[in-house]
């Protein structure tokens, strides 16, 4: 009969456990974290320069703020 130390499941048996990842894994997480701040900042850029706010509350006729002096 087995230990049950050796059934469970522990971190040491992984391979790709303390630093012991291929070289190839490594480049591909690299890769995936460098595509999503591409992204993001992709992102970003249309959203603050494409982006128009139209706060303007009112119509030439009826304005909603006067801002002649009186």
């Amino acid at each position: 009969m087995k230990k049950v130390e050796e059934d469970e499941l522990s971190m040491h048996k992984i391979e790709d456990y303390n630093n012991n990842e291929s070289k190839s894994k490594r480049n591909t997480v690299k890769l995936v974290i460098l595509i999503g701040l591409l992204i993001g900042v992709i992102y970003t850029v249309f959203k603050y320069n494409y982006s128009e706010v139209n706060d303007y509350i009112g119509t030439k006729e009826n304005p909603g703020i006067d801002t002649t002096k009186r």
